[in-house]
């Protein structure tokens, strides 16, 4: 597995946190509440936190070429939902969680 981490700053972070897997459960498995979301994609997950400031973003897939994919589909809705503040992950590589 491989991973990549991204801590986005707004006030709004619970409200994205919802938004996204409100809309991603559309069509996968997710689970959520105001603080904590976890969304289950076909190629791997992105597990998401809301701080008072900051939307943490955790994805883990088991290959770059899926993990990619599930950056790609977090960024695009998090900057489509977050215009407004012009949101963007800045993505970093992060230790699995998971072997």
């Amino acid at each position: 597995m491989i991973a990549v981490r991204a801590v986005v700053q707004t006030p709004l972070a619970s409200r994205y946190l919802v938004q996204l897997c409100k809309h991603f459960a559309h069509k996968i498995a997710v689970t959520y509440d105001t603080e904590r979301g976890h969304a289950d994609f076909p190629w791997g997950i992105c597990d998401m936190t809301a701080g008072d400031a900051a939307l943490d973003l955790y994805c883990e897939a088991p290959s770059a070429e899926d993990l990619e994919r599930v950056k790609f589909v977090v960024t695009d809705h998090l900057q489509r939902f977050g215009w407004r503040e012009k949101l963007s992950p800045d993505w970093q590589s992060e230790t699995p969680r998971s072997s």
